[in-house]
C-alpha cells in the first residue's frame, strides 16, 4: 500500500526582490522530506485560482518534481510580497481572499489521508474557515499511526489562541520557533515559564510526541515525550535569504524520522539542510547527497 507524505496547506509565490519563487510552506515541506526520502510518495495539497499564475504553479512543480493536488477554485492564486532586511531575513504581506483560503475537501484527497504516514499543516492556512474545516477533516481522517506536524505561521494578524490551541491538539509534533514561543508564551498564560519549561510543558499539556524549537542563529533543540532533549548549534554561513529555510528543517527532519533515524541524527541532518538552504536564492534548491546522510 502507497503511503504518502503530505504537505497541507497554502501554494503561493513568494515575491522576492529578485523575482518572483514558488513558496507555501506545504510545497516547500514536502519538497525536502522528497529529497530525503525521494519524490514519488510526497505530494503537496491546497488550491489554486482559475488564472495564468496557476498554469506557473503547476509547471513549477513539474520543474521541481512535486506531486500536487491542487483543486481549481473560483479565487486568485496566492502571491505574498516579500521583503527582505538585514541578514536576509523576510518580511511577508500576504495577499487575502485567495484559493488557498478556499480549499476544498475532495474525495482524492480523502483518499490520500487515509493513506498518509506524515501530514505537516501550520496555522496560516486555517485563517479562512473553508480551508480550515477542510484541513481538519484531512487530519481527522489519517490514520493512527500518521505523524502530525503542525508547523505554526504566526504571520501578520492571521492567527488566534482558539487556532492555535486546537492545532496543538491536532498534531504529535509541534514545531515553533524562539518568537513564535515568546507570543504563545504570553497568549497562553505561561508567564514566569523559561524557554525549556514551556516547550516541556506543552508536550506535556498537549500530548505531544516532540516539540521542534529553533532559535535562528542560537541553535535548535527537539523535547520529546520521553524526557529527550537534543540541542543542535546553527552553522554559520553566508546568508542569501532565510525563505523556506523552516520549511526545509521540517522537511528534512520528518523525512529522516520516517527512515528510522534517532531524533538526535534527525535533528542534526535538518540543521544542515536548513542551513544551506539559507545560502541559496528561493526556498526549493537541489539538496546536495552528502548533507542527506
Amino acid at each position: 500500500m502507497k503511503r504518502y507524505i503530505v504537505g497541507l496547506g497554502e501554494a503561493l509565490w513568494d515575491v522576492l526582490p529578485e523575482g518572483k519563487k514558488l513558496g507555501g510552506a506545504p510545497a516547500n515541506f514536502a519538497y525536502h522530506a522528497g529529497q530525503l526520502l525521494g519524490s514519488e510518495n510526497t505530494i503537496a495539497i491546497s488550491a489554486l485560482g482559475e488564472d495564468a499564475l496557476a498554469e506557473e504553479t503547476i509547471e513549477a512543480l513539474k520543474e521541481h518534481s512535486l506531486n500536487y493536488l491542487m483543486p481549481r477554485v473560483p479565487y486568485p492564486t496566492g502571491t505574498v510580497q516579500v521583503t527582505l532586511a538585514e541578514g536576509g531575513i523576510p518580511t511577508y504581506e500576504i495577499k487575502e481572499g485567495v484559493a488557498w483560503d478556499n480549499i476544498p475537501y475532495t474525495d482524492e484527497m480523502a483518499e490520500i489521508a487515509k493513506n498518509a504516514c506524515a501530514v505537516c499543516f501550520g496555522s496560516l492556512a486555517q485563517r479562512n474557515v473553508v480551508s480550515r474545516e477542510n484541513i481538519r477533516k484531512f487530519l481527522a481522517d489519517t490514520p493512527d499511526d500518521c505523524i502530525k506536524i503542525c508547523d505554526i505561521n504566526l504571520r501578520q494578524q492571521f492567527y488566534s489562541k482558539d487556532i492555535l490551541e486546537d492545532s496543538f491538539k491536532l498534531c504529535n509534533i509541534l514545531k515553533i520557533n524562539d518568537e513564535e514561543l515568546v507570543i504563545v508564551n504570553r497568549m497562553f498564560g505561561y508567564d514566569g515559564l523559561d524557554m525549556r519549561q514551556t516547550c516541556e510543558k506543552m508536550v506535556h499539556d498537549y500530548n505531544l510526541k516532540m516539540l521542534v524549537l529553533t532559535c535562528g542563529t542560537n541553535g535548535s533543540y527537539v523535547f520529546t515525550d520521553d524526557g529527550l532533549t537534543s540541542f543542535q548549534d546553527t552553522p554559520k554561513v553566508d546568508v542569501a535569504d532565510t525563505v523556506g529555510a523552516g520549511d526545509s528543517f521540517t522537511g528534512s527532519f520528518c523525512g529522516c524520522i520516517l527512515k528510522g533515524k534517532p531524533v538526535q541524527e534527525a535533528h542534526k541532518t535538518a540543521v544542515k539542510v536548513s542551513a544551506f538552504v539559507c545560502t541559496q536564492n528561493g526556498a526549493m534548491p537541489i539538496v546536495p547527497e552528502e548533507l542527506k546522510a
